[in-house]
């Protein structure tokens, strides 16, 4: 028994679990920020009386202030359901499969540190498995987040999450579930290897400085880095995803962007920087603090030579 070492043990189904658990928490905690996010990559300038161009929407917290003083608080939460959903599908997948999908690229039998680009690569394949499923749930959810934008007066398209699912089906067709799914699987594959791999990474190299241990302290700073490597390598594309599934003026994908930057400026691809990163870094490091704890829940060590 001297001679065999202990390895933690967790099972794909176990892990799903632990993955959709952890970001669903995640994602009921900072949907508010995500609402806000989404208004300020939608909004478009607007003239005032003397001609003097406007934004309705103007930072984070004014963002918030606004819609919950003109829609009520609760409009923070809208898309909180689909977004849920999604959660479920898109968290519980791109999360579940990340150990097993880098197992694969390097074997059963390797032993050491997987290398950076082995990650990045089993991140970007599981970001872009999850979301082809996922899509259906992130069209609704933008779709919701974005009902608010709309002038009064005019009534909503949608009254719920799977009123919404019904309504677009009805209306545009089962494959219309999947518009923005280019954009989508680039936006999610990049995001995913971003947080993942630099989540996996960031908490390796902490390990391996001295007094630091696998503990809450280093799990907060691990997803902070990962949320920020998310959020300046992905804006771009989610800013492009967002208004695909937001505004239907858009042909394309090539289109949104040759647009957006023809009318808006490149500045316009990071709309909404301080609240997507205020989000994606508390939704990081959420996530991972109740994923880390949930797989402890399951976790058990074997015996190995």
């Amino acid at each position: 028994m001297s001679d065999l070492k202990l390895r933690p043990e967790i099972s794909f189904a176990q892990t799903f679990l632990c993955s959709a658990f952890a970001a669903c928490f995640a994602e009921l905690c900072t949907i508010p920020l995500d609402t806000a996010k989404v208004r300020l990559q939608l909004q478009k300038k607007t003239a005032s009386g003397d001609g003097v161009s406007v934004s309705k929407y103007r930072g984070l917290m004014g963002t918030v202030v606004t819609i919950a003083r003109e829609e009520g608080l609760w409009a923070l939460w809208n898309g909180v359901i689909a977004g849920l959903h999604r959660q479920c599908i898109y968290g519980g997948l791109r999360i579940g499969l990340y150990d097993p999908v880098k197992t694969f690229l390097v074997g059963s039998d390797f032993v050491g540190d997987i290398p950076l680009y082995q990650k990045i690569f089993a991140a970007l394949l599981t970001g872009a498995i999850a979301i082809v499923v996922a899509n259906p749930t992130d069209l609704v959810k933008v779709r919701l987040q974005a009902e608010g934008k709309l002038p009064s007066g005019v009534p909503r398209r949608y009254y719920g999450a799977l009123d919404a699912y019904c309504t677009i089906v009805r209306q545009e067709g089962l494959g219309a579930l999947w518009t923005g799914l280019g954009p989508n699987i680039a936006r999610n594959a990049i995001v995913n290897a971003a947080e993942l791999a630099s989540y996996d990474q960031v908490k390796e190299t902490i390990l391996k400085i001295p007094g630091f241990t696998d503990n809450i302290f280093t799990h907060i700073l691990a997803g902070l880095g990962a949320g920020l490597f998310a959020v300046c390598i992905g804006s771009p594309i989610d800013v492009v995803k967002s208004r695909m599934m937001g505004d239907s003026a858009y042909k394309n994908t090539v289109d949104c962007f040759i647009k957006t930057l023809k009318y808006e400026g490149f500045l316009a691809f990071y709309k909404g920087f301080l609240p997507n990163f205020s989000r994606l870094g508390s939704w990081n490091v959420i996530m991972f603090l109740t994923l880390e704890q949930a797989k402890k829940v399951f976790i058990r060590e074997v015996y190995f030579d």
